[in-house]
């Protein structure tokens, strides 16, 4: 089995001072490839610390993704770690320097002298092209390990591992066939409460079946080989029975994504006024360009009936000219009101729920899930009001 590893670099990284989002996308892309990484390492701007780290993993993996410490600054120290664990001393790669001499004439700039250090690489090393920005990727062996050398700017990284890592380990790697990971996403349940209905589900061999807590959803992943599609089918299909009326959507593409499809299908325009969620449903449905527009609603401090809602909703829509409107109300004493008007009725919900130790957006969040929710299932001709395990519904009220 090809082991797999990556090594961010940097002190900003290392005490949390920035959110390496480089590790999960890169974890993600080779999962994709059927290359999933077996471990993340980060490691601090000591180069003491980088050689001893370099030649630790190049004892236990195949191939290892060193992000990071390319840069033009003094902490910047991979290049000269990656030589020293090698045993090579560093070269100025003039071929490198006149791609960065290229960078900077074509923005009408002089290069500056700092920049020659990244030029300075391990003598052995295999350059791997950069073509937006001026850090010089490198590839070289330390022991019998592969290790890939990247920028730290996701950028920058990004295009690399596309571009030029990836085709260089399939040239000259097997590598193995994508593993299928089946995805789906439910609003209402809880992750204890799934777990408890599908943890004794007999899975084909290699296959895992996965949860996901995010706020307010709960993703669950069934993943195993290709060979074994036929056989996960089967148990996809149980799994989705199962979660039933609480099943938000398949895959990866978010609900805003999802509703916005079904609105143009039907050709429907939503008109969304919000108090609550403080501009944050508007945001989630014109992220996914969804038909959306801005209502208006006139704050109030008091806690709002359903009727007087679904009159908002209903005002709102027909002012914007639209089939739909929506109306996120406040959230007072745990309790929160929304409504939903449509060509044919009017759906309201009063509704208590979480504790106090959630923070305000994930209240928010919750808020503008429930809304989407109820339009979702509109949409789709199902019951609007769902069933929920840890929302207790004080009041509905419908309309027609």
């Amino acid at each position: 089995m090809l082991i797999v590893e990556m090594l961010s670099t940097g002190d900003e990284v290392l005490h949390g001072q920035i959110i390496d989002t480089n590790s999960a996308w890169l974890a993600d892309c080779f999962f994709q490839q059927g290359l999933p990484l077996h471990s993340r390492t980060t490691v601090g701007d000591n180069l003491d610390s980088l050689v001893t780290t370099f030649l630790e993993r190049s004892q236990h993996a195949d191939v290892v993704i060193v992000n990071g410490g390319l840069g033009p600054t003094s902490d910047d120290l991979s290049a000269m770690a990656a030589a020293i664990a090698a045993k090579v001393p560093l070269v100025e790669h003039p071929e490198w320097i006149a791609v960065m001499e290229s960078y900077f004439v074509a923005r009408g700039r002089e290069m500056p002298a700092t920049n020659r250090k990244q030029a300075m690489l391990p003598a052995n090393a295999e350059l791997i092209d950069n073509p937006v920005g001026t850090a010089c990727g490198f590839a070289l062996y330390i022991n019998d390990c592969w290790f890939f050398f990247t920028p730290g700017v996701p950028s920058e990284f990004k295009v690399m591992v596309n571009e030029q890592i990836i085709p260089r380990l399939r040239q000259k790697m097997s590598l193995p066939e994508p593993p299928i990971c089946m995805r789906l996403t439910s609003f209402g349940r809880s992750e204890s409460s799934l777990a408890a209905q599908f943890d004794d589900l007999p899975l084909p061999n290699g296959c895992i079946l996965g949860y996901r807590s995010s706020m307010p959803i709960i993703e669950l992943k069934l993943t195993g080989p290709a060979k074994q599609c036929h056989e996960m089918a089967e148990i996809w299909q149980k799994i989705k029975m199962g979660v039933g009326d609480n099943l938000v959507f398949e895959g990866t593409e978010g609900i805003g994504s999802l509703v916005r499809k079904k609105l143009e299908q039907k050709h429907h325009r939503v008109a969304v006024s919000e108090q609550f969620s403080a501009g944050l449903l508007y945001w989630t449905l014109d992220a996914a360009n969804a038909p959306v527009v801005n209502g208006y609603i006139e704050k109030t401090a008091e806690e709002q009936n359903l009727a007087s809602l679904i009159q908002s909703a209903t005002k709102i829509a027909k002012q914007q000219g639209c089939t739909i409107g929506l109306a996120l109300g406040t959230y007072q004493d745990g309790h929160l009101a929304m409504a939903l008007y449509t060509p044919d009725s009017c759906y309201a919900q009063k509704v208590s729920y979480l504790p106090r130790y959630h923070t305000q957006l994930e209240k928010q969040q919750v808020s503008v899930m429930l809304m989407l929710d109820m339009l979702s299932r509109w949409l789709d001709g199902r019951s609007v009001i769902g069933e929920y395990e840890w929302l207790v519904q004080i009041d509905i009220l419908i309309e027609s």
